[in-house]
């Protein structure tokens, strides 16, 4: 027998019926990610019930040096909660970790077990009356515990942050089996190191999520929701300055996408509408809290019309329901699925300054037309945060594969562009398998060694998530 058999048969024994499943029909769609890039083998999906559980399975597993690949609801776009292709590596799952633990909505927070999926967080807060403000397109499928550990952004981090922002406590499993307890809602606490910041966005390869304590908070007034036309994404820039001014904190998302993306999403779900009269170069979706019940009573229509005025805003429409709002939105949120459709485009997760973000766009679009020609730029955001996924596409009678073959060029290129604006080229997708070469380009020397050391530290037999990262 095998070592990895015979963990595997310790693992049966101690997790009983449904702690391991073994069947390839199972497994098989946790294997691939969302973007079908990368693909992995694995010989079975561990999924521990407890925290107990799961600190005797890390513990087993670091014994027997068998290495382990964390993955929550398998959202992620960087290949970094796939196995490789060994089937050496056991899949690790929380989704048997889904209880909401407490809701406190006197003190502002939320205690859930790490494979809570993210909508049902939300509604465990709403029932109480408070706002949990972390909110994604794949928040119906996305747990937390994987949310956390990548420190994931999505469509709110305007107003309330990354999911950094929304953590006041985590409970993490060692990679040798430990349980660090640092489960505590405490706003204020200098009693040392802030020892939880070293496993956001970590991606599992320091330890084991498998508790989240998480910030609440009020729960908004009525929303007002618009689309927004208009010339080019400076001029977006301009705009989200004067809604800043006009607004403040109530202003919660400012989506930008141009009319290609938009095509892309009429095309793709018949359903979908064309929010504006006349076709518009490029487009924000923006949302912001409106004092009063009704949109046309509100604050944004005055301020949409003053912009309009000064040449901004092209022009506008907000929605005068419920349901108007989501037809917005889903223009933006469908946007990833739509271009999958299309076919493939090499991706990019850029943050820069504000300042640099219509310059970015501008110099980034040439750039990609003189290394791939005819090339289909869908570059859209969150760009109110300083993000912007600027994604090629391939050009019309481009065989798929040749271009794919440039996405290693094309992404240095963009990165170095990025980098050259004070961005980077990570700004909520994480490294995973994807961009471990990247990271040890541009985020070398001390920084690179610090992060390595600290892997060492509490990893030292590399069972956790090992590729990703710092790659092998």
């Amino acid at each position: 027998m095998s070592n990895l058999d015979r963990v595997l048969a310790t693992l049966r024994q101690r997790l009983g019926p449904g702690g391991v499943t073994e069947d390839p029909a199972i497994i098989a769609p946790r294997l691939r990610e969302w973007r079908d890039r990368f693909h992995g083998r694995a010989p079975a999906w561990i999924r521990p019930a407890s925290t107990d559980e799961l600190a005797e399975v890390l513990g087993i597993c670091h014994e027997a040096q068998v290495p382990v690949v964390p993955q929550g609801g398998n959202t992620g776009l960087c290949g970094g909660a796939i196995p490789d292709d060994s089937g050496r590596q056991l899949l690790l799952g929380l989704d048997r970790m889904n209880r909401v633990l407490e809701v406190d909505a006197d003190g502002g927070s939320l205690t859930v077990e790490a494979g809570c999926v993210l909508a049902r967080v939300q509604a465990a807060a709403r029932e109480a009356g408070r706002l949990f403000a972390l909110s994604l397109a794949s928040e119906g499928s996305a747990q937390i515990g994987g949310c956390v550990s990548t420190n994931a952004g999505g469509t709110n981090v305007l107003r309330y942050g990354t999911a950094r922002e929304q953590v006041l406590g985590l409970e993490v499993v060692l990679a040798d089996g430990r349980v660090l307890d640092l489960l505590r809602s405490l706003r204020k606490d200098t009693a040392g190191y802030d020892l939880k910041q070293w496993f956001i966005g970590a991606e599992g390869t320091l330890g084991v999520i498998s508790k989240v304590c998480a910030r609440l908070h009020p729960l908004p007034g009525p929303l007002e929701t618009a689309v927004v036309g208009l010339r080019d994404p400076a001029t977006a820039l301009a705009l989200l300055g004067v809604l800043r001014d006009a607004l403040g904190n109530a202003l919660s998302a400012f989506e930008l996408f141009p009319r290609q993306g938009l095509e892309l999403v009429l095309d793709y779900r018949p359903a979908a509408r064309d929010p504006l009269g006349r076709p518009q170069p490029w487009y924000v979706l923006l949302e912001a809290e409106s004092p009063r019940v009704h949109a046309e009573d509100g604050v944004l229509s005055g301020v949409l019309a003053a912009a309009m005025e000064r040449g901004l805003v092209a022009d506008a429409a907000l929605a005068r329901s419920l349901g108007e709002a989501r037809g917005f939105w889903a223009l933006r949120d469908e946007l990833s699925a739509a271009q999958k459709h299309a076919g493939p485009s090499i991706k990019h997760d850029i943050a820069v300054p504000l300042s640099a973000m219509g310059q970015f766009i501008e110099e980034a679009t040439a750039l990609a037309g003189r290394l791939i020609p005819g090339c289909r730029v869908l570059a859209f955001g969150h760009v109110g945060d300083g993000n912007v996924h600027f994604n090629v596409g391939c050009p019309p009678g481009l065989s798929p594969p040749v271009f794919l073959a440039r996405w290693d060029e094309v992404a240095e290129a963009v990165h170095d562009l990025a980098i050259a604006h004070g961005g980077t080229p990570s700004a909520e997708h994480g490294i995973g398998q994807l961009k471990v070469g990247e990271l040890a380009r541009l985020r070398g020397g001390t920084e690179l060694e610090l992060m390595r050391g600290l892997k060492r530290m509490l990893d030292p037999r590399g069972i956790l998530n090992p590729g990703k990262l710092f790659g092998a």
